[in-house]
């Protein structure tokens, strides 16, 4: 019970943080990312910003004998770059550029642009799909 009201609450925390901060709007954010057109600076405050926490949750991290909910951190355990991982990286930004969304405000967009965020939610699992066939 307490894993799941500490997944509710991180989970209407950062869906607000969508909201308020216009990163569940894809016009904002392919604005963003027209860096020699209609450039609008705003997420890159809001990408800013966001650095600032989530340091301060690394430093609380590193001083923690384990997680409060489960009993050890789920940490990535390599630190490596690799083919792999720029491809992947190549195609979630060509993925962010063209739809103007990512995984988490394609699914808050659920609630405010239903048919848009519905089409790049089935992409977004075909791809997912296609990555678990050719990665067996």
């Amino acid at each position: 019970m307490k894993k799941t009201a500490i997944a509710l609450f991180a989970g209407l925390l950062f869906g607000a943080g969508l909201a308020i901060s216009g990163m569940a709007d894809p016009q904002r954010v392919q604005a963003f990312l027209d860096l020699f057109g209609a450039w609008d600076p705003t997420l890159a405050f809001v990408m800013g910003g966001a650095m600032i926490p989530m340091a301060i949750a690394w430093a609380v991290q590193r001083r923690m004998a384990a997680p409060v909910a489960v009993s050890r951190f789920d940490l990535p355990g390599t630190k490596t770059i690799d083919r792999k991982l720029a491809i992947g990286a190549v195609i979630f930004g060509a993925g962010w550029g063209i739809g103007g969304l990512c995984p988490g405000p394609a699914i808050a967009d659920l609630a405010i642009a239903p048919a848009p965020a519905a089409m790049f939610i089935a992409a977004m699992l075909a791809g997912m799909a296609g990555h678990a066939i050719t990665n067996r």
